[in-house]
């Protein structure tokens, strides 16, 4: 075990960490919440995922007041594409805290392999604002699903969906890459709010620990937009792809290793005398 001080600073330095990144990439630094809460800090699963909401939450809406304030952040798309994502996520906090927090560990460890292949990818070439506007209104209804599937995913696992809501909002609504990033961060924040109403009063939340790891979480995403301008993307998405494969082995070890041992033999009974 590690001491007190070291584990308090890996989280400290993390939650910086995941903050930056969502300054800089405009999505996926959330997913390392939940990791960081339950090892650095010892957390169990299901609160590391409640808690993991109002981080989210709050660090989303310091980083969307930025983007509001140049200009990218559409109101009315964010209310309807947040909508539909709350109920997915108040939905998912129940399916959370049904599966039970191994259950969970291993479905966000996936979902980090998904991620991680997501942003080592070389994304694709944004098509002209006209043409997404136009092929927008006709896939309204895909927006929705998508929109659904991320709430889902928060609520069960404490994701913030970024790099999924960002490609949504730009491929099924029509906005452009910078007002997509905008606005994905007042849909996470929403999502975010729904998956907490859904495990408040099922399992204990230290809001001490929310509280200073938010602060923290909102510093880093302020450095990350400054620096944003100034460090390639590319290398940045593929440097953090590697970052959550490395993670998500970590989580997904100690089940390969109980699967692959062998199980343990019966004892023989004795042979009974004549």
């Amino acid at each position: 075990m590690l001491p007190h001080a070291v584990t308090l600073a890996t989280a400290a330095a993390s939650a910086v960490g995941i903050g930056a990144s969502l300054g800089l990439l405009g999505g996926g630094g959330s997913i390392l919440t939940v990791p960081v809460l339950v090892h650095a800090l010892g957390i169990a699963a299901p609160s590391a995922v409640a808690m993991s909401m109002p981080v989210v939450g709050l660090t989303s809406l310091v980083g969307a007041v930025g983007h509001w304030r140049a200009g990218h952040v559409r109101i009315q798309s964010a209310l309807a594409f947040g909508g539909m994502a709350m109920v997915g996520a108040y939905l998912g906090s129940s399916i959370g805290r049904a599966i039970g927090g191994e259950a969970q560990l291993t479905l966000l460890a996936l979902l980090m392999t998904i991620t991680a292949i997501a942003m080592w990818r070389k994304p694709a070439a944004r098509p002209p604002e006209t043409a997404a506007a136009a092929s927008a209104r006709p896939r309204m209804g895909i927006a929705a699903v998508v929109a659904f599937a991320v709430g889902l995913l928060t609520g069960t696992v404490g994701i913030g969906g970024g790099f999924l809501v960002v490609p949504a909002l730009v491929l099924f609504v029509g906005l452009s890459m910078a007002d997509a990033i905008g606005t994905s961060l007042v849909v996470i924040a929403m999502n975010a709010a729904a998956g907490l109403a859904g495990y408040a009063g099922h399992v204990p939340i230290q809001w001490r620990t929310v509280a200073w790891f938010s602060a923290l979480a909102a510093l880093g995403i302020l450095a990350g937009l400054r620096l944003a301008p100034h460090i390639p993307a590319a290398r940045l998405r593929r440097a953090f792809a590697v970052l959550l494969v490395v993670v998500g082995a970590v989580q997904l070890w100690p089940h390969v290793a109980t699967l692959s041992s062998p199980a343990p033999s019966s004892p023989v009974p004795a042979a009974r005398a004549p």
